[in-house]
Order: structure tokens, then sequence, then C-alpha cells
């Protein structure tokens, strides 16, 4: 194994690692912790446990994909999108009655957990659609593709 190909893999693994195997083991081993907090933002259980279903799936399928370099392009798009997406649902800071700027504050605490989900997606981005404007074009081409993350010397 090369250098480069270390840190290939363990920049991805340090996007991932969150999601896989972290937050999917949490939803499998305190599902009714989990289905309870997606009801906060549903009214149905049964939507809530499906919210949370296929929250595991993205969360193992997409990861993987971004490790393995497998669809690794709509694997990053679909996980950005759930980032943006649980930060919308679950990180409701503008809802917090104790925002505040100075002092404890769980609205600036959720807040920042809030920005932190958006930062998250736009390293995933990085993935799906490279680093330039030269590199967007491939993600739209072929968006099953591969951006070949551990061969040296390929052009995504």
């Amino acid at each position: 194994m090369t250098l480069e190909i270390l840190i290939t893999f363990l920049t991805r693994l340090s996007l991932v690692l969150l999601f896989f195997p972290f937050s999917a083991f949490d939803k499998i081993a305190n599902f009714a912790a989990a289905t309870g907090q997606a009801g906060q933002a549903v009214k149905s259980p049964i939507l809530a446990r499906g919210l949370i279903l296929t929250g595991l799936f993205v969360e193992v399928v997409m990861s993987l994909g971004v490790l393995t370099g497998i669809c690794d392009r709509l694997a990053a798009f679909i996980l950005a999108g759930y980032c943006a997406a649980t930060a919308v649902l679950f990180k409701q800071f503008w809802r917090t009655s104790d925002f505040r700027l100075v002092g404890p504050s769980m609205g600036r605490d959720t807040f920042w957990d809030f920005c932190k989900n958006f930062a998250v997606a736009g390293g995933f981005l990085l993935i799906t659609f490279g680093t330039g404007a030269a590199t967007v074009d491939p993600f739209f081409a072929a968006p099953f593709s591969s951006t070949q993350p551990y061969t040296i010397g390929a052009t995504p």
C-alpha cells in the first residue's frame, strides 16, 4: 500500500466515520430512542421508524460506497443531502428559546451542530464534484461513476 492510497483511504474514512460504524450502530442499539428522536420531526410512529431505517441504510450503504470507491460520487452526493436534511430536521436552533451568544445556550450548541452538518456535507460534495470547476462535469455525465480513488495517476 502506498502512502497516497493510505492518505486517500484515511481522508474518506474521516468523512464517513461518524455514520459508519458509529451512528449506524447507535441506531441499531438504541432503535427506540432513535425512533423517538425522529418522532420529533414527524408525528407518525411508522414514519419515524421509516426515517430511522432509511437513515440506517444511507449511513451504511453510502458510507461503504465512499470508502470503496464504488459509485462514490453518487454515494457522496446522497450523504451530502442526508447531512443537510438531518440538519434541517433535527438541528433546529431557531426553535430554541435560549439562543444566546454569551453564556450557556442549548440553542447556540444546536446552531454549531447545524453548521457542522453542512460542513460535512461540503466534504462529501468535494468527492461528488471535485475541487474545481473543471471537475464538476463528470458527475452530471455519469453519476454512477467512480472517482477511482485508489488508482494512482488516474484522472477523476
